[in-house]
């Protein structure tokens, strides 16, 4: 009697402490005791959550076009587009960014996926009262947050842009060969973590933390992420001013783990079944990509542009990953998005 009392006794224990290593530590919320300050102007969403945003360019009641900016993984609002005032001036441009739930100063979703992002953004811009008309653009993971907006918030979109927006190998109109040639592509590292965030989700923390196996490439910034043009990015970049990075602030898991669940996990629907949101061509929606990017792989880009020829799909033969940052990319994008000027 007393060996198998010791034996449950055991197993309580160990499943008490397996759940232990498996939950996330709270997180530390801005504003809350012991967390980060708030800093930024915040508004208050519909679920009582809160959400930070930075304004930039010119004044919102004398700007002719207003876009919302979304920014990439393990970033915030405040590492802005780098657009010229010499462009903003021109064309009399409003850009607001936001930090998405749980990083920076926006406090953490649960329950976050790519509906409740896209529906953050609308949001965003009833309060900010943008109009009913608004452009997006979102950066690498941000782009999950444009497809989320060309599904479910369409009819409110002046125009949208993804640059070198992130892609779900699970995605059920990607030819399986095809996508599994393409993640075969990406280093082991990345492989295992993405694998994981998609089929055994409850396990990512764990992974994520664990210190015996190289975990994602894209959290640690594996040089083997880099191309040969990230890395000239990366040197350029070096010389402008430093910024804190405050998107882990709050904690880890309700930031760049939601992220990776949400982007590699199990979508409500498939956006190459996502319909022309402009038939009458009053916008447009483009893409962007770099040849040599080595963390959103070109091949299926452009299968995504082949399946909805009304995105224009723009490739840099060699742009990486970064491409954007320097070299005046950012106000060629801006341009195309706004008055459709073609390089």
């Amino acid at each position: 009697m007393v060996p198998r009392i010791l034996v449950v006794l055991l197993v309580v224990l160990l499943g008490l402490a397996f759940q232990a290593i498996l939950r996330p530590p709270p997180q530390k919320l801005c504003g809350s005791p012991g967390g980060p300050p708030v800093t930024s102007p915040r508004i208050k969403l519909r679920d009582g959550r809160y959400l930070a945003y930075r304004e930039d360019g010119v004044q919102k009641d004398k700007a002719k076009f207003k876009i919302i900016s979304v920014h990439a993984f393990d970033s915030t609002k405040d590492f802005p587009l780098q657009v010229s005032k010499e462009l903003v001036d021109e064309l009399g441009i409003y850009i607001v960014g936001f930090d998405r739930a749980g990083y920076g100063e926006s406090d953490p979703n649960p329950k976050r996926d790519v509906k409740s992002e896209a529906l953050d953004i609308e949001e965003l811009a009833d309060q900010l009262e943008l109009g009913h008309k608004f452009y997006v653009l979102g950066v690498s993971m941000g782009g999950y947050s444009i497809w989320g907006c060309l599904q479910y918030i369409p009819n409110r979109l002046a125009g949208a842009a993804m640059v070198v927006p992130i892609i779900n190998y699970w995605w059920p109109s990607f030819p399986a060969e095809l996508s599994r040639q393409a993640f075969k592509r990406l280093i082991v590292p990345e492989q295992r973590t993405l694998w994981i965030a998609h089929n055994m989700p409850s396990l990512l923390y764990l992974w994520m933390t664990q210190k015996w196996l190289p975990s994602s490439a894209a959290a640690m910034r594996h040089p083997e992420i880099f191309s040969k043009h990230d890395l000239e990015v990366l040197q350029k970049m070096m010389a402008m001013p430093l910024i804190e990075n405050k998107s882990r602030q709050q904690g880890i898991y309700e930031s760049t783990h939601r992220d990776l669940l949400v982007a590699f996990g199990k979508w409500e629907f498939d956006p190459m079944n996502i319909t022309n949101p402009f038939p009458q061509n009053e916008g447009s929606v483009h893409i962007w990509q770099g040849y040599e990017d080595r963390l959103v792989l070109v091949e299926l880009q452009r299968y995504i542009a082949q399946r909805l020829p009304w995105i224009q799909y723009h490739e840099f033969p060699e742009g990486g990953h970064m491409f954007m940052l320097v070299d005046g990319w950012t106000d060629k994008i801006i341009r195309a998005l706004l008055v459709g000027e073609q390089l």
